[in-house]
């Protein structure tokens, strides 16, 4: 049976359980990353986990260093639906109006102007009631998406679910299908298109060789700089 291409695992380190990201690939030599999201192992395809966290308890002194003196990401603060806050769609930006009515979302587009009312009932959650908005209009669209780049490369669409995970926009499994991230509403259609792309790669290709990387080129060719522009973009989403 294959090791997944990536895991989510935690080891001890001298007295410290740290969550770490196992991530297999063709490279030739074992090596760590420590970041934002925490720490990173990459190793060689044919390594296996014993010999993976041997290397890391070999440098488990610096990984507790770093991960200890890493600069913390500012908290963001929550975004609040009230009247006038603006709350980005398909990387357009919607004016949020509260009104009365019977919990349900209204999209006008009055010239140059986009407006998402939100009708609530007395006592209505108005946060909630976008959250599931948008979760809604996210799940339809990444399912159309799915299905679109699947035809491309002639595979089966397979089930399409949302996530709210902390690191990563989307995943692809083999037996429960591609999850993609909520919050990938809230970008223009092309970098959501990226991600997809990426993710329906996978059902090729479950690793991240130069093999993969072709089939992501035969249907998304521009995904450099999607990939890139994903990065600078994400830091400025509203914390929903």
């Amino acid at each position: 049976m294959t090791a997944p291409a990536v895991e989510s695992r935690e080891i001890l380190l001298d007295g410290v359980r740290v969550a770490y990201t196992l991530r297999r690939s063709v490279r030739k030599t074992l090596g760590l990353r420590i970041d934002h999201r925490g720490l990173t192992v990459g190793v060689p395809l044919r390594v296996g986990l014993r010999e993976a966290e041997a290397f890391i308890r070999s440098h488990a002194a610096w990984v507790v260093e770093k991960l200890h003196n890493r600069p913390q990401p500012e908290a963001r603060p929550a975004f609040e639906a009230v009247d006038g806050a603006a709350v980005p769609f398909l990387g357009e930006a919607w004016r949020i109006s509260i009104g009365r009515g019977n919990n349900r979302v209204l999209w006008h587009e009055i010239g140059p102007e986009r407006v998402l009312e939100l009708a609530l009932r007395s006592g209505g959650d108005a946060r909630r009631l976008l959250l599931r908005e948008l979760q809604q209009r996210g799940l339809d669209l990444f399912k159309n998406r799915v299905e679109e780049f699947c035809l491309r490369l002639g595979r089966p669409v397979p089930p399409v679910a949302l996530s709210n995970a902390r690191t990563r926009w989307g995943s692809c499994s083999s037996r429960s299908g591609i999850r993609l991230h909520w919050r990938l509403i809230h970008l223009p259609l092309g970098l959501i298109d990226y991600v997809v792309a990426h993710e329906v790669a996978h059902l090729v290709e479950m690793n991240h060789s130069p093999r993969f990387w072709s089939v992501v080129e035969s249907i998304y060719p521009d995904h450099v700089a999607a990939r890139k522009a994903l990065r600078q973009v994400a830091a400025s989403l509203p914390s929903l």
